[in-house]
């Protein structure tokens, strides 16, 4: 997977997002801001090394390019990411989505295949989106 090191939990939740954010091909400043957010401010990055993060993106675009690329993505995400965390993961998915104000085509395709990828329950699955949706309202 990285050269010198295999994924870290905070790995996969930071591939996730940019996978999130690029499932439309139009990754928007919006959408990099708050990945930028979460990584600098969460607690769950607390230590994360952001020099990371361009092999990430590299990893996350190639495997979306090819045929299963998708699949496999999921593959490592589960493999590097604790079962307790799915839920985190689908609650940043979601917030990066969000971020610029619509979850269209896509987007909305590529959350319900990390739903499915992770197994949410149906229930908290809404909530989280309806957090997400209540935190990203505007005026």
């Amino acid at each position: 997977m990285l050269e010198d090191a295999p994924m870290t939990p905070q790995d996969a939740l930071a591939a996730l997002m940019i996978a999130v954010s690029a499932s439309d091909e139009h990754i928007r400043t919006a959408e990099l801001v708050k990945m930028s957010n979460a990584i600098n401010n969460l607690p769950i990055f607390a230590g994360y090394d952001a020099e990371r993060l361009p092999r990430m993106s590299k990893m996350v675009f190639e495997l979306l390019e090819q045929e299963d690329g998708l699949e496999a993505l999921f593959g490592l995400i589960r493999t590097a990411l604790p079962q307790r965390l799915y839920e985190t993961a689908y609650a940043l998915s979601c917030d990066v989505a969000a971020a610029d104000g619509r979850i269209v085509g896509p987007e909305v395709r590529m959350l319900e295949e990390i739903r499915e990828e992770l197994d949410l329950d149906r229930l908290h699955a809404a909530a989280i989106e309806r957090g997400s949706r209540a935190r990203h309202m505007t005026l």
